[in-house]
């Protein structure tokens, strides 16, 4: 679990991809390497991933192949910066919101607009993915928790303040450039549990039909 305040930028150093699918990417980084050790989860742009490897300076992960279809982790370059930050510990202030790492698909920035001493970011979404999203809501953009400033017909905007503007890989995004996105879990958690409820309704929502009629001896 994590909170979506950024620890540190690190940087890809480099990638090894494996037969068949998944790669291995070997990232340099500074702050979360003083008590990181292997086995440990690193939330790296938003996705949880697991450390396999330590070196001088750098930590290793392994990224199956579902994981590179569903995040923008297949995109990364050599030396390319990513977002880091270390599993949440019990009793740590939680100054995001929860994020679990289960990244749920990508978004788009469309473009970038200053407003004040803040910037709007602009991103388009996938109707899957816009559903769980409300304005004034939390989401992770790249592991970034963010407030959702607005909502559109097929995207939505954040705010970012100079600070997270520079400590994050968002103050230097491109429009056209791909996103994680994690919408807030307890969302899609009480839709699970409304289903059910939902199922037992249908009925009733589809009014007056033709075995409606049949079942109460009107036909």
């Amino acid at each position: 679990m994590f909170t979506g305040i950024i620890e540190e930028m690190g940087r890809l150093q480099g990638r090894q991809g494996f037969p068949g699918g998944g790669a291995e990417l070997v990232i340099a980084a500074g702050k979360i390497l003083d008590d990181l050790k292997i086995g440990d989860s690193v939330a790296v742009n938003g996705v949880c991933l697991t450390a396999v490897q330590l070196g001088r300076g750098t930590f290793t992960v392994q990224v199956m192949p579902e994981t590179l279809r569903k995040t923008n982790l297949a995109r990364l370059e050599p030396g390319q910066g990513v977002n880091l930050e270390r599993a949440l510990a019990l009793g740590d202030r939680l100054g995001g919101h929860l994020v679990s790492g289960h990244v749920d698909g990508t978004g788009t920035l469309v473009r970038r607009a200053k407003e004040g001493n803040a910037e709007l970011l602009y991103f388009r979404a996938p109707p899957e993915i816009l559903r769980y999203i409300i304005a004034k809501g939390s989401i992770a953009v790249d592991g970034v928790s963010l407030t959702v400033a607005a909502l559109q017909e097929d995207g939505f905007s954040v705010s970012l303040i100079p600070h997270t503007a520079a400590v994050t890989t968002l103050g230097y995004k491109k429009p056209g450039d791909a996103v994680n996105l994690e919408t807030d879990l307890i969302g899609k958690y009480v839709e699970k549990l409304l289903q059910p409820y939902h199922a037992a309704a249908e009925p009733e929502r589809q009014g007056i039909t033709t075995a409606f009629l049949q079942e109460h001896g009107f036909i």
